[in-house]
């Protein structure tokens, strides 16, 4: 055994305070957050019951997922109406320029907080 299999190993939840598997061998009825919705479920409020650990191999600190139980998932509530129009609402406004006002395609990217043209306004009136 590895040790850094090892370390991720601690089904009684002594180390942890969790019981922890490596990742991809935790036992059946547990379930990622992802997993879980990508079954139609949600947690529903149960608290973590496990974890999933790996260790970075470049930076050697631990990745961790967090486990729930499966039959104690609830099913994800449907999107109303006013969900779906929040959401659109959102998204308008990570498209739109907060300078020029203008709506792109995209997602104007976070790092700048505007448009490129508005970014870089000189390097666009050279050429």
């Amino acid at each position: 055994m590895s040790a850094a299999w090892g370390k991720c190993f601690d089904p009684s939840g002594a180390r942890y305070g969790v019981p922890t598997y490596p990742w991809k061998l935790a036992p059946d009825g547990l379930a990622t957050r992802r997993q879980l919705r990508a079954r139609g479920l949600r947690p529903g409020g149960q608290p973590v019951a496990a974890q999933a650990m790996r260790m970075n191999r470049r930076t050697g600190t631990p990745r961790v997922a967090y486990l729930y139980h499966v039959d104690r998932a609830l099913p994800v509530r449907p999107m109303t109406s006013r969900k779906w129009g929040a959401l659109a609402l959102a998204m308008l406004a990570r498209r739109t320029c907060p300078k020029c006002w203008l709506t792109y395609s995209y997602c104007l990217p976070t790092s700048l907080g505007m448009c490129v043209l508005c970014a870089y306004p000189d390097e666009h009136e050279r050429k």
